[in-house]
């Protein structure tokens, strides 16, 4: 897989936060672009569905999906991120395609090509060890966040992405996600896993 490229000619590493709800993904994101000193792009759906004064549509999905491919771009050409070389994102299309497939049995073709593309370095799937705390716009948890684990890791599988698996609470967390972007860096050069 061949890193983007920024403004400058300097590649840059993107890795995106996934998995099932409350799972440290927001948190992780922002300690991750602090440890780096570079920047990461929030989770844009959050932001948007608390937004809304009514229920969230397949339109609402798609705008989400389609501003989350934006942001991608966007953010790769920064400056800030060039003095690092990564990028970190809170969620990606992954989530975004398998809440199409869930709630309206269907997702579009561009969202299934652009997630064939595998463009995105290393996925950091975090695991549901960490408990699950209801709020408005969270509507997954019990055993539907274990259901949501497999089909992530399921869908992370079918496009030959490259993943690790985020285990652990609290700096135990983030110290496991810090060894697997460093092990990335310094030794992965194609698809693989570790569990």
């Amino acid at each position: 897989m061949e890193k983007s490229t920024g403004e400058s000619g300097n590649k840059i590493t993107r890795i995106v936060l996934t998995g099932p709800e409350c799972t440290g993904k927001s948190t992780l994101a922002a300690e991750l672009a602090t440890h780096y000193n570079t920047v990461y792009i929030p989770e844009y759906a959050r932001e948007y569905i608390s937004g809304l004064s009514r229920p969230y549509t397949l339109n609402d999905v798609q705008h989400i999906a389609e501003i989350q491919i934006r942001q991608k771009e966007e953010f790769s050409a920064l400056d800030s991120v060039r003095a690092s070389g990564i990028l970190f994102m809170d969620t990606y299309l992954i989530i975004t395609k398998v809440w199409f497939e869930l709630v309206y049995h269907q997702c579009p073709g561009w969202i299934t090509s652009e997630l064939a593309r595998n463009d995105i370095d290393l996925y950091l799937l975090c695991n549901t060890d960490i408990p699950w705390v209801p709020d408005p716009v969270r509507e997954n948890g019990g055993s539907k966040r274990e259901y949501l684990l497999k089909l992530y890791k399921k869908e992370l599988i079918n496009y030959a992405c490259n993943y690790r698996i985020v285990y652990g609470t609290g700096m135990a967390r983030l110290q496991n996600a810090i060894s697997h972007v460093e092990h990335f860096i310094h030794n992965d050069n194609g698809v693989s896993s570790i569990n």
